[in-house]
């Protein structure tokens, strides 16, 4: 199991997101968050940090990727790093340099500044390589995307 992938359940993972808009995808992902699932007021909290980290400059990173996340750590809400991935088959305009629909979305958090940038360094290097984002966006089912990131950061610790 690697880094991601071992943050990673199906559960967490969502093929077909139906929300049309930033403010609707962003709530859409952060409900799949498994320590967040029991308290309204918790994923209330977390899903306005979101969006003010949104208002500061987007977390589209350009070739229909986005990395949604707070601009702070969540220690008071979370014990442990968060992961959550959604797919959007059509895309949703995130404010992207490139102008490109957002499709993939990795939504992560951490208690710590240290995990959260790790997280995001892990991330980096997995979705810059083209053939990931297209086997991504191509998976059928949940548990292929937890395949594909294991695998992908197998080839990458070589």
């Amino acid at each position: 199991m690697s880094y991601l992938s071992g943050m990673l359940t199906v559960k967490q993972v969502l093929l077909h997101m139906q929300s049309e808009e930033k403010t609707g995808a962003l709530r859409e992902l952060a409900r799949l968050a498994p320590d967040l699932k029991h308290s309204p007021r918790d994923l209330d909290a977390f899903v306005t940090a979101l969006l003010e980290r949104e208002r500061l400059h987007t977390t589209a990173i350009g070739e229909g990727v986005a990395l949604p996340h707070t601009r702070n750590p969540l220690g008071n809400i979370l014990t442990r790093p968060l992961l959550v991935f959604g797919r959007h088959l059509k895309g949703i305009p995130f404010a992207a340099g490139d102008n490109k629909p957002v499709r993939l979305f990795f939504l992560l958090a951490a208690p710590s500044l240290t995990e959260h940038l790790k997280m995001l360094a892990n991330l980096s290097r997995v979705l810059r390589n083209a053939t990931i984002r297209t086997d991504l966006l191509n998976a059928a089912r949940e548990v292929d995307v937890l395949n594909i990131l294991a695998e992908t950061e197998q080839r990458i610790a070589k």
